[in-house]
């Protein structure tokens, strides 16, 4: 919400290419692109904060390119415990540990909705094949 200018709920592009900045990490133009492209699974050019989380996610899992700007990103929101102390520390885990809970629920809501695409696609197949034997039916 921090870096959401436009408080829309989603990142756009130019809130990237600042939130990158600030956080020390300034990327081209196209780099924030494949930034956006890389988790953007609704295809509307911005992130949602699902999208947002499944960076870090991705970035757990090993899937994201180590030059990456979500690699870079992922790194940013990493933490030393010497230069922010126990209380940082904790509060940071805290978050981490909330936002990996919001992943695992986004995984399940994605898992979910692909079952459901796929109970419709064989739907679909199983109407396609029926309404072809009656066409065949009638033109014989």
């Amino acid at each position: 919400m921090r870096y959401d200018a436009g408080r829309d709920g989603f990142i756009d592009l130019m809130e990237l290419k600042l939130m990158m900045e600030k956080l020390g990490a300034p990327q081209t133009h196209l780099g924030l692109k494949s930034m956006i492209k890389e988790v953007d699974e609704d295809f509307d050019g911005k992130l949602s904060f699902r999208e947002f989380l499944l960076i870090f996610h991705k970035a757990a899992a090993g899937e994201l390119q180590e030059d990456s700007g979500l690699m870079a990103l992922a790194k940013l929101s990493e933490i030393d415990v010497a230069l922010e102390g126990v209380k940082g520390a904790k509060d940071f885990f805290e978050a981490k540990v909330q936002a990996l809970s919001c992943a695992s629920k986004f995984e399940a809501e994605l898992k979910a909705e692909q079952d459901e695409r796929k109970r419709e696609e064989e739907k679909r197949k199983v109407r396609q094949a029926a309404f072809r034997e009656l066409k065949a039916a009638f033109s014989a």
